[in-house]
């Protein structure tokens, strides 16, 4: 990638073994689009960067797991902004053109001793790193690395576009733990790129639960600095247009990967609702449905129980009228009408469940209001991992 670089180190934030500590930096100026949590307690990052990044600018981001630095009080902020403040000398650059990144536990504050540490050794290791290496870094319990990457052009001019991602629980973004970071060399018009950013975030990100927790260090930016040299890809064009299109295809790809990663996730489904009063109904049954515990295990024991999906529906707050909905798994109707299709289509259904991915759509029968969430089964794993994460 034109103009960026990466580098990550093993600081042993939670423990030693694992590369934990790691950094993107831009060799050029670049604007920069992100979008943050909604949860009302936000960690120490989360506040620093989301002040940072409301100019449009940045140059580099440090980001570590193991420590989430939330709920840390006035010290937490304290030591994000040392961080903060020692990597941008050791980089050249000024406090305001560095962002920050966490996850990890909440509660307990950074172990500043080794930030001090691995500072230097992250800054002199760019040359030798790879997003791959940085990919690695920011994964908790997930149990692989999320990459994608994706190709364009504008004005003749080929560019790039980079993401990475990290999140298996705590996953339901409201823009889990989730983090996301993409990387372009495409020369963008600011505000396109902010609008086009939060566009594609709300129809990815935005669009996956995993276990309805929304945590308090999502974080999801994009950083460009035109090193492609391509005339600058402004909104209401054909590659305005294009980027778009990019943008949202890979933000996609790496939220379907978190949802496949889930913590302890044994299956994939696409809950789609169609046919509701409008998008906004449809997505809130959606999720219903994509939420529903009952649901969850449902799948994950591979009972074909659609009366838990149209009772998931009905607590929506979606507008429904029982007598006109229609359930299918993949192309096997369960319910027509409202009412059960019977026991052949029990039998059928089971089948689809057994499978490592399906869909689940789910007509109202009431407008034109369409939505997709993608969801995970939930399995015992589930509350293993979760039972014991601290330790």
């Amino acid at each position: 990638m034109k103009g960026f670089r990466f580098s990550a180190v093993e600081a042993a934030i939670k423990k030693p073994g694992r590369l934990d500590l790691a950094l993107i930096f831009s060799d050029l100026p670049a604007k920069v689009a992100a979008v943050y949590t909604t949860n009302k307690v936000q960690a120490a990052p989360v506040l620093l960067s989301r002040e940072r990044s409301a100019n449009g600018s940045c140059r580099a981001l440090l980001v570590n797991s193991g420590n989430a630095n939330a709920c840390t009080g006035e010290l937490g902020m304290q030591d994000a902004l040392e961080c903060g403040r020692r990597t941008a000398e050791a980089l050249g650059l000024a406090d305001e053109e560095l962002l920050i990144a966490s996850t990890g536990v909440i509660g307990q504050q950074l172990p500043m001793d080794r930030f001090r540490k691995g500072i230097q050794p992250l800054v002199d290791g760019l040359d030798r790193g790879t997003l791959e290496d940085v990919a690695s870094a920011i994964m908790t319990t997930d149990t692989f690395a999320k990459i994608e990457r994706r190709e364009g052009e504008a004005g003749g001019t080929p560019y790039r576009i980079w993401g990475i991602a990290k999140g298996a629980g705590m996953i339901q973004p409201n823009m889990a733990t989730m983090l996301s970071f993409l990387v372009t060399d495409a020369a963008v018009d600011g505000a396109f790129l902010k609008s086009a950013f939060a566009e594609a975030v709300d129809g990815s990100y935005n669009a996956i639960t995993v276990d309805g927790d929304t945590s308090t260090n999502d974080t999801a930016l994009v950083i460009a600095n035109g090193a492609a040299g391509n005339p600058e890809i402004k909104g209401g064009t054909p590659e305005g247009d294009a980027f778009l299109a990019l943008l949202h295809d890979l933000l996609l790809s790496l939220a379907k990967l978190i949802v496949k990663d889930g913590e302890g996730a044994t299956k994939f489904v696409e809950i789609r609702v169609k046919g509701a009063a409008d998008n906004a109904d449809a997505k809130t049954a959606a999720l219903a449905v994509a939420n529903s515990l009952l649901v969850k295990t449902a799948f994950f024991g591979q009972d074909a129980n659609w009366g838990r999906i149209i009772a998931a529906v009905g607590y929506s707050g979606a507008r429904v009228e029982q007598e006109r909905v229609e359930i299918k798994f993949d192309d096997v109707v369960m319910a027509s009408n409202g009412i059960f299709a019977g026991g052949d289509a029990e039998a059928a259904g089971t089948l689809v469940l057994q499978q490592k991915e399906f869909m689940v759509t789910i007509d109202l029968m009431l407008g034109k209001g369409e939505a997709a969430v993608y969801t995970s089964d939930l399995s015992y794993d589930y509350v293993r991992i979760n039972a014991d994460y601290r330790t």
